[in-house]
């Protein structure tokens, strides 16, 4: 792997905002036009594997006997991987764990390392009843032998009067004050957020419950979840009313957990854990699309170093127009700013058809180690790319930075790796597409690319 080290050139650029939304009120932004390379010379992952964007961790940086980043996908014959990249040998190393489950995005796994290095991977099937897939490592920092795979069936018989069974998404945080204990959400029965804890590295888990049951206006009504955690005391959640595609106004809310309790961001108690689900509108509204009349989706949530939420989400004055926003908490109230229109949805449509998924955005997510860093994916020209921005003054101006430019396919739903502190060479992953035309659609071929804004390995 060569190195190369870009100075920054610091110059004013004019964002790519399509004529329908000039009007829209979007941040101020300096651009290094210096940066950027085809996203062809960074180096891969792997050349078929993909990811959802609502299981995460999907990559993490683990430091013990060696110094790792690891990643998870799923492959176009619905089979899952787990992969690392050591950064001392450069070398990228990956396993297969799992054969033939389906061909479908949604499934892909995500990864909690335990205090000795072990390997925790949840993973799930698209809306099937059968339960959650639950895989640990048998040796510290170790990808190549597994113990026996398990299947959790975790949802609340009781709470079948909520709808059918079903287990999607998979989100395991630990939390260091509560004696280790680990925490899994998921998308179980009509699609209603929900979670689990485990008191003994996950060795068993207490029977799920049901986190926010939102007006049943229709039958699997699924509100969309992110979560995340400083691994000490306190979970963040951000969830939505429904799909953009079944909700005509989408919101954006929050809460928190702490010390079996759920809060809004003022401090306010909701209302203890274990007692009746929450409504979406007793936690902080973030993004109200009651008012706007634009739905939204989210897309991440992250604590900055001030211990207050940071949020990023898509909102669409139209399917054709995907306008980025980030959201933090003041201390005294949420503040919104728009940060770029991204253009219309990736997927290819099939020609002849009308696309199924025209809310599935590029993507955009957080820094976790610092949220005033976001990697966002936005058309450019013909093709998405993926760039890097940050802000020093809470949102309201922003220095941008291409990762990619010049590309022939598209590059989106960045992530960043979690526990790549400053200075960690390898920052983010993406899809690099061949051919999506639908999460379950048996030709995608996307490429997962290792690579930060600062480390390349030109094809030579």
């Amino acid at each position: 792997m060569k190195i190369y080290l870009r100075p920054l050139v610091v110059v004013v650029a004019l964002l790519f905002i399509p004529q329908l939304i000039r009007s829209q009120d979007f941040v101020k932004t300096r651009t290094d036009k210096q940066a950027g390379i085809h996203s062809e010379a960074y180096r891969s992952f792997t050349f078929n594997g993909a990811w959802c964007w609502f299981s995460d961790p999907r990559a993490v940086y683990h430091e013990g006997n060696h110094r790792r980043t690891y990643a998870g996908w799923i492959d176009n014959f619905g089979d899952l991987h787990v992969g690392y990249y050591d950064h001392d040998s450069e070398q990228v190393v990956s396993r297969t764990i799992f054969n033939n489950l389906e061909v479908d995005d949604h499934d892909n796994p995500s990864i909690l390392i335990d205090e000795e290095g072990h390997l925790m991977v949840f993973f799930n099937s698209h809306g099937g009843p059968e339960g959650l897939y639950f895989i640990r490592s048998k040796n510290p920092e170790d990808i190549s032998v597994w113990h026996e795979g398990r299947l959790l069936k975790l949802n609340d018989p009781v709470q079948l009067e909520y709808g059918n069974e079903s287990y999607t998404y998979t989100n395991p945080v630990k939390l260091s004050e509560e004696e280790g204990r680990i925490f899994l959400f998921w998308r179980g029965i009509d699609g209603k957020p929900t979670y689990s804890t485990s008191e003994n590295n996950g060795e068993t888990w207490s029977e799920g419950k049901v986190l926010c049951l939102p007006e049943r206006t229709y039958s699997f009504r699924r509100p969309y979840v992110k979560i995340s955690t400083n691994g000490r005391d306190r979970i963040h959640i951000t969830l939505t009313d429904g799909h953009p595609n079944k909700e005509e106004e989408n919101s954006i809310y929050y809460m928190y957990y702490r010390e079996s309790a759920f809060y809004r961001a003022n401090g306010e108690k909701i209302r203890e854990e274990g007692t009746v689900p929450h409504q979406p509108r007793d936690m902080d509204v973030v993004y109200d699309a009651t008012i706007t009349k634009q739905k939204a989706w989210i897309w991440d949530i992250a604590e900055d170093n001030g211990g207050y939420p940071v949020l990023v989400y898509t909102r669409f004055p139209d399917d054709l127009n995907h306008l980025y926003a980030y959201a933090r908490w003041d201390g005294s109230g949420w503040v919104n700013h728009n940060l770029v229109n991204s253009g219309p949805w990736f997927p290819q449509t099939i020609e002849g058809e009308v696309e199924t998924e025209p809310n599935y955005s590029g993507g955009i997510v957080l820094d976790h180690e610092d949220p005033s860093i976001v990697y966002l994916s936005v058309k450019r020209d013909s093709v998405f790319e993926i760039e890097k921005w940050q802000t020093n003054n809470g949102g309201e101006s922003w220095s941008t930075e291409a990762i990619t430019r010049g590309s022939s396919k598209d590059n989106i739903r960045p992530f960043a790796v979690r526990g790549a502190e400053e200075g960690n060479p390898l920052q983010v992953l993406w899809m690099q597409n061949t051919q999506y035309m639908h999460f379950a659609h048996p030709t995608w071929s996307p490429t997962l690319i290792i690579s930060s804004a600062y480390i390349v390995s030109p094809v030579v």
